[in-house]
């Protein structure tokens, strides 16, 4: 069976495993990612103490961004030690309850390490149609009978990915802002426009990846779908309207 890989915090227990009889030890997490991430892509990995009522060691929480891959990790690892000299035990959760139930977007980080996995280093690439400063006065804020202004750094982002082998080409657009500590020193407005921009193009990103499906097939291949959503008439505009759009 095929299964559809989202740019998205992945939720629901079935990506999810348990992992407890876990040995206290330096860098269990990074023991942890070690050991797992061999059966495909992980979102996170926490490490947390036993209750008190449970006795000393620790369990783990190990999110990844596919069911079927959390399943083949249940199966290899259970009953293993893998790092450590005792057992581990592991499970797919299977409670619903306490699970994230809105659909979040990934950072642009994640999305990058997903789309390297999936699509290779050289199966994407991203560039910036316009990146221009819309900064303005916040507005006045009135503390003790006086009127403040407080100065942000503003900049609109469009950007475009493109998966070239599948034909696949998707915008994004994003607003990054920072505030002006000092608005009378100027290496403020420098320091604030670069965490801006950084900001801008990063949730950009962000955005055009949220319209790709990855659908991975049975044999490991990946077939990828377009999956226009509330940004439809931005990726219809041309370069030359997006720079006007931004103007505007």
């Amino acid at each position: 069976m095929a299964e559809v890989v989202e740019f998205r915090v992945p939720a629901g227990s079935d990506k999810t495993l348990l992992v407890w009889g876990l040995e206290p030890e330096p860098g269990l997490e990074h023991s942890l990612f070690s050991a797992f991430s061999r059966f495909g892509p992980l979102y996170s990995v926490r490490a947390h103490s036993n209750a008190a009522v449970a006795g000393p060691g620790y369990y783990a929480i190990i999110k990844f961004y596919s069911a079927g891959d959390a399943g083949r990790a249940q199966r290899a690892c259970n009953g293993q030690k893998l790092f450590q000299k005792s057992p581990l035990k592991v499970c797919v959760c299977t409670k619903e309850k306490g699970f994230q139930q809105q659909v979040l977007a990934l950072n642009s980080n994640k999305c990058q390490e997903l789309a390297n996995h999936y699509l290779g280093f050289n199966g994407w690439s991203s560039c910036i149609i316009t990146l221009q400063n819309v900064s303005g006065f916040d507005g006045e804020n009135e503390e003790l009978g006086e009127t403040v202004q407080k100065r942000s750094v503003k900049y609109l982002c469009a950007l475009e990915v493109t998966l070239p082998g599948h034909g696949v080409r998707t915008r994004g657009v994003a607003l990054g802002e920072a505030d002006v500590e000092n608005s009378k020193d100027p290496l403020e407005f420098v320091t604030a426009s670069r965490r801006a921009q950084k900001l801008a193009v990063g949730k950009a990103l962000s955005s055009a990846f949220q319209k790709i499906l990855l659908v991975v097939l049975e044999n490991g291949k990946v077939a990828v779908e377009y999956n226009p959503t509330q940004e439809e008439l931005t990726d219809s505009l041309t370069e030359e309207e997006l720079k006007g759009l931004v103007q505007v």
